[in-house]
């Protein structure tokens, strides 16, 4: 039993649209549909976002499986006077390195492999843990939440590599960098991972067994 009351133990619901926190009493607030609505902005108001854990489950399984041809089908396409090279992510990493750019190549890598694989363990974790309703390590697995929502507005980074390539190397008259396939797998792969942090609702992990979605 926690020291402090709950938003539901003192009658409140926080708006998820325009974050008021709201009466949730009889008579405090209209009602639409069935459902109480927030007075500023006239939004459903839910004690836990509707359906959580089936929506987050299946964008990050979405995102998952888009992340393997993402990996395996090549994403940019350099060619000079006497070379046509396509790299997928590990390549162009592998190449960055050999040719002296280390520190992007490390920069790529980590954007490109290391978060999205993150992003993947770290919101699995908090789904299994919330689904059981476990009380294991809680205010770490906030943070974890909010880490995940923070590192998710850089994981773009890749794209916007291969897209800063392929504009300066069009200034060249004898080279040329084109994106291929694999930057748009790779981009809907962070869309989708991006929303399914979204869809998550991080006061499920404070929630108990007996607490509904």
């Amino acid at each position: 039993m926690s020291a402090f009351p709950r938003a539901a133990e003192l009658g409140l619901i926080g708006c998820h649209v325009c974050g008021l926190a709201c009466r949730s009493g009889p008579g405090d607030e209209c009602l639409a549909g069935g459902h109480v609505v927030c007075p500023r902005c006239g939004s459903a108001l839910h004690r836990r976002k509707p359906n959580s854990f089936a929506r987050t489950w299946a964008l990050l399984i979405a995102g998952f499986l888009l992340y393997i041809p993402a990996n395996v089908l090549p994403i940019m396409r350099t060619a000079s006077l006497n070379d046509i090279d396509d790299n997928t992510i590990i390549s162009g990493v592998v190449e960055l390195w050999v040719k002296g750019s280390p520190d992007l190549a490390v920069i790529v890598f980590t954007a490109s492999i290391v978060v999205p694989m993150l992003k993947f363990l770290s919101m699995g974790t908090l789904l299994l843990s919330s689904q059981r309703g476990s009380g294991w390590a809680r205010p770490q697995r906030a943070r974890l939440y909010r880490l995940v929502e923070f590192i998710g507005y850089w994981s773009m980074l890749d794209v916007f590599v291969v897209a800063l390539l392929t504009a300066l190397v069009r200034f060249g008259l004898l080279s040329l960098v084109e994106p291929l396939p694999g930057v748009i797998f790779f981009g809907l792969t962070v869309v989708l991972t991006m929303l399914a942090s979204m869809s998550f609702d991080p006061r499920l992990i404070w929630d108990g067994r007996d607490t509904d979605d």
